[in-house]
């Protein structure tokens, strides 16, 4: 096992390892890593989390609007 280039993007890279009896897949640009019990799974979770890890975080959205519910305060009364 090893390293292979992705053939979308030739510069960066992923890889590949045996952990405890799984198969622990690491991208090596962002460091995001996910396992399974074949290379395949660990290639498809691993394309699920970084998916995930691109996705904007919630706290950063200031298009939300404050929240009317009325147990919901974020001033001390």
């Amino acid at each position: 096992m090893g390293v292979q280039p992705r053939e979308s993007e030739p510069r960066e890279s992923v890889t590949i390892t045996e952990s405890d009896g799984y198969i622990v897949a690491r991208d090596e640009t962002s460091g995001v890593a996910s396992q399974g019990k074949t290379k395949v799974e660990a290639l498809q979770n691993l394309a699920e989390a970084l998916e995930l890890h691109s996705r904007a975080d919630p706290e950063d959205d200031t298009d939300q609007e404050p929240s009317t519910a009325p147990w919901f305060s974020t001033s001390e009364d």
